[in-house]
């Protein structure tokens, strides 16, 4: 058999001719994991999106793409004015609170700065009184916590 491509192989000669196709196991459980990790992710962000609806924010967006990155909420609580409170939210979910918490690195931070940058600039119309970056924990068992202004910019 000769190698044609990472997932594929050519018989040569034998009962079988042409290509047949085997996955590759390494490339099977990567693509499993990462649909996982999509998945789950989805989960973390629905429950942290409800928590923020049940304390009477409204979701301007979810999983805002730009050229710095992606945020994966943006909510506003308040009429628009200098009373309204504009929040650009990050969600971690890990099999525990405490990991989570500790999930958000500092490059993550910078990413999320320059995305809101990006995303204040492409809707003028999210001008707000107040700004502030949230991170939202999502546990195994589905438990959210919020921490409110988690960061600023430096």
């Amino acid at each position: 058999m000769q190698r044609k491509r990472d997932d594929t192989f050519r018989v040569a000669s034998g009962p079988v001719s042409g290509s047949i196709y085997v996955a590759n196991p390494q490339r099977c459980v990567k693509a499993a994991r990462g649909a996982a990790a999509w998945r789950d992710g989805w989960r973390a962000e629905d429950s942290a999106a409800a928590a923020l609806v049940a304390d009477g924010w409204s979701i301007l967006r979810r999983r805002a793409r730009t050229a710095s990155g992606e945020i994966d909420l943006v909510a506003e609580k308040g009429a628009p004015g200098p009373e309204a409170m504009l929040a650009f939210v990050e969600v971690k979910a890990r099999p525990v609170l405490s990991a989570a918490a500790h999930a958000l690195t500092v490059r993550q931070r910078e990413r999320l700065l320059a995305a809101a940058e990006l995303l204040l600039a492409e809707n003028p119309d999210w001008r707000h009184g107040m700004i502030r970056f949230d991170l939202i924990l999502v546990d195994a068992s589905g438990s959210v916590r919020r921490i409110a202004d988690a960061f600023r910019q430096e």
